[in-house]
């Protein structure tokens, strides 16, 4: 038994290795995620993403154990080990003026959360999941700049691009008063490093010294999140859960590099040496203040039949500041709405009525806002739940989430941005530290 024990954990650690490894991987191909820390990203399971991201007021679905990292209360009905970890993947095309852009794609390892219980009402959390994603890359033009004479046809380019992210390492703990409260809390470790680039070419001049700014920060600092559950059986099968979770906005520590440097390029555009680092600045004390998060939610499920809910939250992202520098945001707004059914829960010979099937809506009002347009982003989810044969102790669980909206719009010049992501989940619920009693 010790020996599986210690199989299973290395195969965790080995998990959470790869994991972090991959959470410095960009995902992200929009040009909106270059503002404030990137584009954040809640930490959504696959099974309550494809319900529009509702979680708040989600502790078990379909019986299953949910490590639910949006709210910690609903740690408290874990009662079997829980092992969920996920693959991530989207493809986005940008369109600006009506013009098609180039369509990216990206795919990475996307979370993994273990839980285990402590007593009947308790239990304890630790994972790795992306906090915020940082990618993009594109180009503005400007014709002859140099004169201002229209027939000048030299043009400058302005090449603005960024990579990296911030990833959370979590453990938490959530309990049980009773029959009805729950609470719980995460202490958090964020980190990762945001890089953004700007550049600008004169590719029509042989010769020209070209110029490239280069701006770094590397972040770390603990967070806390927190949360409560109140769960009304209606019945044996019938229950109603109100629930509440929030972020602190601590401080996080930051260290800003920006260099500035010089190059040269080929007749083909392509970069052939640099010429010269003319700056090189480093604030190593500097400071990230992050915004306070509220989330307010309602579900009401029937046991093996069906699930529904509904969910609201708002971030006062208007108070972020990096090295005492407000960035200029504006706070966001969600709302959302999903829910499953199963057809059968107890089929014995008809696997699809086994399936969970999943519907659900979100809106987002971000927090950003440009030429006095805000940036709303609509997303339909959709997805399925599909159970794998289980024993006396071990249940488990396939769970697909696609995802497909649209983030921005093309009035005053602007970029609207058509998404689709899939998320891919393995559920496990297993009696790995249960003590046995042999007659």
């Amino acid at each position: 038994m010790i020996r599986y024990i210690r199989s299973g954990f290395t195969f965790l650690l080995t998990l959470l290795a790869c994991g972090a490894m991959a959470q410095t991987t960009a995902t992200s191909s929009s040009p909106y995620s270059q503002f404030g820390l990137g584009t954040l990203n809640e930490g959504l399971l696959p099974q309550t993403r494809a319900m529009g991201g509702i979680a708040t007021a989600i502790n078990r679905i379909s019986g299953y154990n949910t490590v639910n990292v949006v709210n910690p209360a609903s740690y408290s009905y874990i009662n079997l080990t829980s092992i969920d970890i996920g693959l991530y993947g989207n493809v986005s095309t940008l369109k600006q003026n009506n013009i098609s852009s180039q369509t990216n794609g990206n795919f990475r390892l996307s979370h993994f959360n273990f839980a285990a219980p402590v007593s009947k009402r308790s239990a304890v959390s630790f994972g790795l999941v992306p906090y915020t994603e940082l990618g993009y890359n594109y180009r503005q033009s400007l014709s002859n700049f140099g004169t201002g004479n229209a027939a000048d046809t030299n043009a400058v380019n302005y090449i603005y691009s960024g990579d990296g992210g911030l990833s959370k390492a979590y453990a938490g703990y959530g309990f049980g008063f009773g029959r009805v409260l729950s609470v719980g809390a995460n202490v958090s470790y964020i980190f990762g490093n945001l890089r953004k680039f700007r550049s600008t070419e004169v590719p029509s001049l042989v010769g020209a010294i070209n110029s490239r700014s280069e701006r770094s920060n590397s972040v770390s600092g603990v967070n806390f999140d927190y949360g409560a559950q109140l769960n009304f059986d209606l019945s044996d099968t019938r229950h109603l859960v109100f629930g509440y979770s929030g972020s602190a906005g601590n401080n996080l520590n930051s260290r800003i590099t920006n260099v500035v440097s010089q190059y040269l390029t080929s007749d083909v555009g392509d970069e052939t040496s640099a010429i010269d680092t003319i700056s090189n600045q480093v604030v190593a004390n500097g400071k990230i203040k992050l915004p306070l998060m509220h989330r307010v939610g309602i579900s009401y499920q029937k046991d093996g039949k069906f699930l529904i809910g509904a969910e609201y939250s708002r971030a006062n992202w208007s108070a972020l500041t990096i090295g005492g520098v407000n960035q200029g945001l504006q706070n966001s707004q969600s709302m959302s709405i999903g829910g499953q059914i199963t057809p059968n829960n107890n089929a014995i010979n008809n696997y699809l009525a086994l399936i969970d099937y999943r519907l659900g809506f979100r809106y987002d009002k971000t927090n950003i806002r440009i030429n006095n347009t805000d940036i709303k982003q609509y997303a339909l989810s959709f997805g399925l739940g599909l159970p794998l044969q289980r024993n006396n102790t071990a249940f488990y669980k396939i769970n697909i989430a696609g995802e497909y909206g649209q983030r921005g719009t093309l009035q005053n010049n602007l970029i609207k941005e058509n998404f689709f992501t899939i998320h891919l989940g393995f559920t496990l619920n297993d009696a790995w530290f249960q003590k046995y009693r042999f007659d």
